[in-house]
């Protein structure tokens, strides 16, 4: 299984925000600090905005905060947002897939299957719990 780059990005912003709690984070800090594309992290952010889990402020003394608390984001509904076709195999995307033995075929239950536990665990997951041990995170990322 692996999530798509967005995601992962999309993950690591609400990381690096949630650890700096009620001070602002900015694009540029979070993309040198983890060494990815600031064009990219616009995308992610943008779209975080959309979804209400950032606020944005603009101004100068403006960056990027939660709109909701840690225990409040669920990791599950935030992949599935993100990413609401998640297809790790061509088969089991019904409107596109091509594979000629997918109406025989068991290996997509199979990974249909896998892919549906991968999503419930993913459930029982908050931004809070992936951040519980800020103190070592905060060593890593947080100058």
């Amino acid at each position: 299984m692996q999530l798509t780059q967005f995601t992962d990005y999309a993950l690591r912003v609400l990381i690096y925000v949630a650890l700096k709690q009620e001070e602002t984070s900015t694009i540029i800090e979070i993309a040198d600090t983890y060494g990815i594309s600031k064009n990219h992290l616009v995308k992610v952010v943008h779209k975080l905005g959309q979804l209400d889990i950032l606020k944005t402020i603009r101004g100068n003394k403006g960056g990027l905060q939660l709109n909701l608390q840690p225990n409040q984001i669920n990791i599950r509904a935030l992949v599935q947002q993100i990413e609401p076709h998640f297809f790790i195999v061509e088969c089991l995307d019904k409107k596109n897939g091509k594979c000629i033995i997918s109406p025989v075929c068991e290996l997509k239950h199979v990974l249909s299957k896998a892919k549906n536990s991968f999503i419930d665990t993913l459930s029982a997951y908050t931004l809070a719990d992936i951040t519980k041990n800020s103190n070592q995170l905060k060593k890593i990322l947080i100058n």
